[in-house]
């Protein structure tokens, strides 16, 4: 984001129950910086603030702001703070969820909460007077989304479709990592690749690690590891798309040898490269190496 510009504003409100929590997850997987109940009083000086450049260079560029009737009597000012927006030439855009009101009973009635506006208890009424109120804010929103039918996971397609680059939403860790120190307890999916031959017991490429030519080169030229580079990334190419349906943001694939210096080390870099190869959004990181690098050596 320039020093001028503003970031991308998403207000995200609507009916109690129809999904805002889940919007917002889904939100701040793509990236957002996200803030649930924000009293609208408050939106001017955050986007100004939001507005200034980073110490570290880095500005936030995309915001998403969950307002709903929770906020009490600080709910009233939001049309307020949208005709500052108005005045100011700062975009925002308004994410309105909604849902039958038979849907939203029932959603109450299974996780036994009250509704903000219900009084004695009664759901269905809360729920027509908070509709009421809402609904010049409704006709002002520029996307609507009726959850009543939807899953979370449906859901989540479509926030990600309206305000996300689904090719990039997941990101993917590579991790490479010995097996003498444990496997990653965050790894979804775990590869050995201790069947390839070892650089180890080549006294003339031990004292080196994945990342030296030498070492590549000798663990690359098997053709075991060729077919498995191959084989492997041919899977991730058929299971990434099918993560990304199940509305998955993060992959850890963990690769490992013995001591995750030689063989984890080549083939974790060999990985990324690939896959960024293919867009997406990768970070290789090597567990164990530093313990070699530091003296600590097997």
């Amino acid at each position: 984001m320039t020093e001028n510009a503003y970031p991308r504003l998403v207000i995200v409100t609507g009916l109690s129950g129809a999904g805002k929590t889940q919007a917002a997850r889904c939100l701040e997987d793509l990236g957002f910086f996200c803030v649930d109940n924000l009293p609208p009083s408050l939106i001017p000086g955050l986007v100004d603030l939001l507005r200034q450049p980073a110490k570290n260079g880095k500005g936030i560029d995309k915001v998403a702001l969950v307002m709903d009737i929770r906020g009490g009597q600080f709910f009233d000012d939001l049309e307020e703070a949208l005709a500052y927006l108005d005045s100011r030439g700062i975009p925002y855009e308004i994410l309105f969820l909604e849902a039958a009101d038979e849907v939203l009973v029932r959603r109450y009635k299974e996780t036994r909460r009250r509704h903000p506006l219900s009084s004695g208890g009664q759901i269905l009424e809360g729920i027509i007077a908070e509709r009421r109120r809402l609904e010049e804010l409704r006709g002002r929103a520029t996307k609507i989304i009726d959850t009543s039918e939807l899953t979370p996971r449906q859901l989540k397609e479509q926030v990600a479709e309206l305000f996300g680059d689904s090719r990039r939403q997941l990101k993917i860790s590579i991790i490479s990592f010995g097996y003498k120190y444990g496997i990653p307890l965050d790894a979804d999916l775990v590869m050995d690749v201790r069947f390839l031959p070892n650089p180890y017991y080549n006294p003339a490429l031990r004292p080196f690690t994945g990342h030296d030519r030498c070492v590549a080169d000798f663990v690359m030229a098997s053709p075991e590891a060729q077919e498995f580079i191959a084989k492997f990334a041919a899977l991730l190419r058929f299971l990434i798309p099918q993560y990304q349906l199940e509305g998955k943001s993060h992959l850890v694939i963990a690769i490992g040898c013995t001591g995750g210096q030689h063989r984890s080390v080549t083939l974790a870099n060999k990985l990324g490269e690939i896959l960024r190869g293919d867009s997406y959004d990768v970070v290789v990181k090597h567990r164990d190496l530093i313990r070699y690098l530091s003296g600590g050596r097997r």
